[in-house]
C-alpha cells in the first residue's frame, strides 16, 4: 500500500497546536499525508466526500483522525457521535487529542467510540 493511501485527518482549530502537531509528526519521522480541517462541520464534510472536500485524490480517506474535542460548529463529541452513525466509517480509528482532563469528558469519548485519548500539554 502506497504512504499517500494512508492519510491522517486532523482535526484542530488553534494554529498553534497544529503547528506542534506538524512538529511531531516530523521529528517522529512519520511520513503519512496529514490533512488538516479546523472544524467539526468540516470533518464531516471531509469524511463524507462533501464540497469542498469531493475530490479524493486531493482529499483521500484517511486511515487515522485525531480529533480535538473543544470544536467551533460541531463538536468532537458530536463528530464521534456522527461517526457511530456511519456504516463505512464507524471503525476508523479515532485519537482524541485535547486539553480536557476531565473524566466525564474521557469517559464520553470513549462511550461515543474513540480509541485513545491524549491530553495536550497546557
Amino acid at each position: 500500500m502506497q504512504l499517500k493511501n494512508l492519510t491522517v485527518l486532523i482535526v484542530e482549530d488553534d494554529p498553534n497546536d497544529v503547528l506542534l502537531i506538524r512538529r511531531a509528526f516530523q521529528k517522529a519521522k512519520i511520513l503519512n499525508p496529514l490533512q488538516f480541517v479546523n472544524d467539526g462541520e468540516q470533518a464531516v464534510q471531509y469524511l463524507s466526500g462533501l464540497p469542498p472536500f469531493a475530490d479524493s485524490e486531493k482529499y483521500p480517506a484517511p486511515v487515522l483522525l485525531l480529533l480535538d474535542l473543544k470544536l467551533p460548529k460541531k463538536s468532537g463529541f458530536e463528530v464521534l457521535e456522527w461517526l457511530q452513525q456511519q456504516n463505512t466509517l464507524h471503525r476508523l480509528p479515532v485519537v482524541v487529542l485535547t486539553s480536557s482532563n476531565q473524566s466525564s469528558d474521557i469517559n464520553h469519548a470513549y462511550d461515543l467510540g474513540a480509541n485513545s485519548y491524549l491530553v495536550k500539554p497546557v
